[in-house]
């Protein structure tokens, strides 16, 4: 996986916090957690191969490289509930969810 970028995971930190989440790091991993779900959280500054494994996962990256990033999932077809944030630089973010829903914030 790519070197993530500090500016990256706080804003990563961020938007789960104000979603009401719990989040701790672990390593260049986040733990996002609130009431029953855990949500693997990975910040990246390019197309990163996706987890092999686990329950929700939300891969955050720069919005111009979302599509990518979300592509590259798509095409690996993981066994479990996927996200795609694209965050740009003024903290405004997009949603791709899996496999064809897209929600603005």
């Amino acid at each position: 996986m790519a070197t993530v970028t500090t500016p990256l995971a706080e804003k990563a930190e961020a938007i789960f916090t104000d979603l009401g989440y719990v989040v701790e790091r672990d390593g260049r991993e986040l733990r996002a957690e609130r009431k029953w779900r855990v949500v693997n959280v990975t910040p990246v500054d390019e197309p990163a191969a996706p987890r092999e494994s686990g329950d929700f996962h939300c891969l955050v990256t720069w919005r111009e490289k979302a599509p990518a990033v979300r592509e590259r999932l798509e095409r690996r077809d993981p066994n479990y509930e996927w996200a795609v944030i694209g965050i740009e630089e003024d903290g405004e973010y997009e949603v791709c969810h899996a496999p064809e829903t897209s929600i603005s914030a």
